[in-house]
């Protein structure tokens, strides 16, 4: 068995995983990163970047065939016939994904990275096996950060299969289903299912709880649920599944009542949640601690063992890449001698829903659980003038701020295409913002992000356009 030695091993080569290698090798530390897949992890290849990809096809091809239908009257467009190839959808899809696996290769390349393609697997805290294509290869490591990620969640008597997918079999299709029923209306559940609403297949979504997006305040759940009526996509909330019979294509529902009904559904999207990547890697060889199915680590991402780091997914929550992407930047420096430490104040969230829900920094509910006394401003859409030329008057800009000092807490909101706010507002909590400075601030006219402009002005007690 070949043998070799460095000093610091990562297992991933996810978001964190190749960041935190990346950054590594750019300070000097010998690095070695190993991947059973491709580099880019779930996101990269099978979530973010694939599903914004088909979100945003499904838009265009939406817009076209509204505009058949007369939709665009008032503009003065309209068109013949729209069809869609999603076959080709697909193929542009991961055209997409493999420019970028190329990217994130040349990235580990240039900062002197070695890349074991396998699987690797603990032998002890400072040995690990890793199998590949060309045998196994024993790796002896002073550091190792372990960034297994997570994977999707099943239903029990409900396995993955062709007709039963996970939002990586959806990103696979080649043909847009006639009717799609998806399970859990929490974010990924509703991207999707919103986006194959868009491309014509007959959505149903399916959710046990009373109301879906019930991670988020139901005044920014609101809008995507009107929206979601609109495009004719059914709710059945205070529902779950029970068995799907692929053969006759239907779908077993039991309701709060524990009434029986069944759906028609040629395909079944399950987004009940993801859990920790906990097995496989030898975690039974490791003295670590978990809770709650993820590894438990401290601010500086060490683990119960000495040397043994972890980032990401497997870490909890919040699952998302650029919170891994940070970990992973922090715990290279810490490992290069430098002082860091987890101090960010919050970490952006968005859901890619039509409109979209973007969160940073506290709540009105989680200002009201952490004892604070504070105030709410919102500024709607429908008062703003590039809102009403894009034809997207829904939503609003909300602005949560300390009472007495104005600091902001939290900014929240709901639009066609706010993610791209989602910068503006970390940084405004981040410098430790006054609603004052932001009002101060100029903004470009005409935009959306105005909207903000504008909440802080009413924060303030001179709003200027409502």
């Amino acid at each position: 068995m070949e043998s070799t030695r460095t000093q610091l091993l990562i297992i991933g080569a996810g978001p964190g995983g190749y960041v935190c290698a990346i950054r590594a090798g750019q300070l000097g530390i010998k690095t070695i990163i190993v991947e059973a897949e491709k580099p880019g992890g779930t996101c990269l290849n099978v979530g973010c970047i694939p599903s914004k990809a088909v979100i945003h096809a499904a838009d265009e091809f939406y817009k076209m065939v509204s505009a058949g239908q007369g939709a665009s009257d008032s503009m003065g467009i309209s068109t013949g016939t729209t069809t869609i190839d999603f076959g080709k959808t697909i193929g542009w899809k991961n055209g997409i994904v493999d420019r970028l696996n190329s990217g994130v290769s040349g990235l580990l390349a240039k900062a002197n990275v070695q890349v074991l393609q396998g699987v690797a697997k603990f032998r002890d805290g400072k040995t690990v096996i890793v199998d590949g294509r060309e045998g196994e290869v024993q790796v002896h490591c002073e550091n190792v950060v372990i960034a297994t990620g997570s994977e999707p969640v099943d239903i029990p008597g409900m396995p993955f299969s062709d007709h039963v997918m996970s939002s990586t079999g959806a990103l696979t299709l080649t043909e847009v289903p006639k009717s799609l029923a998806v399970i859990g209306g929490g974010y990924i559940g509703l991207e999707l299912g919103t986006a194959f609403a868009k491309l014509g297949s007959q959505v149903t979504i399916v959710e046990s709880e009373d109301r879906v997006l019930s991670q988020y305040d139901e005044q920014l759940s609101t809008p995507v649920v009107k929206r979601l009526k609109h495009l004719g996509i059914t709710l059945l909330t205070q529902t779950r599944a029970s068995g799907y019979e692929a053969d006759d294509a239907m779908l077993s529902l039991i309701g709060s009542d524990n009434a029986t009904s069944d759906i028609q559904a040629d395909r079944v999207l399950v987004t009940v949640g993801r859990r920790a990547r906990l097995s496989g890697w030898g975690l039974e060889e490791l003295s670590l601690t978990t809770e709650n199915g993820f590894l438990s680590i401290n601010e500086n991402c060490q683990t119960s063992m000495l040397g043994v780091y972890a980032i990401g997914d497997v870490t909890g929550e919040p699952m998302l890449a650029h919170r891994a992407m940070a970990q992973g930047d922090m715990v290279a420096r810490l490992l290069a001698g430098q002082s860091q430490s987890w101090d960010r104040q919050c970490i952006p969230a968005v859901c890619f829903t039509d409109p979209e829900i973007v969160t940073a920094g506290m709540s009105p509910d989680d200002a009201r659980l952490a004892g604070e006394a504070f105030d709410v401003t919102n500024f709607p859409f429908m008062a703003n003038g590039r809102a009403m030329t894009l034809e997207r008057e829904d939503g609003f800009i909300r602005v949560v701020t300390q009472k007495h000092t104005n600091v902001i807490l939290g900014i929240q909101a709901v639009g066609a295409g706010v993610s791209e706010l989602s910068a503006a507002f970390s940084l405004a909590i981040e410098m430790g913002a006054c609603a004052e400075d932001l009002a101060a601030t100029v903004h470009a006219h005409p935009t959306m992000s105005e909207g903000l402009q504008e909440a802080c002005l009413m924060a303030t007690g001179y709003g200027l356009h409502l």
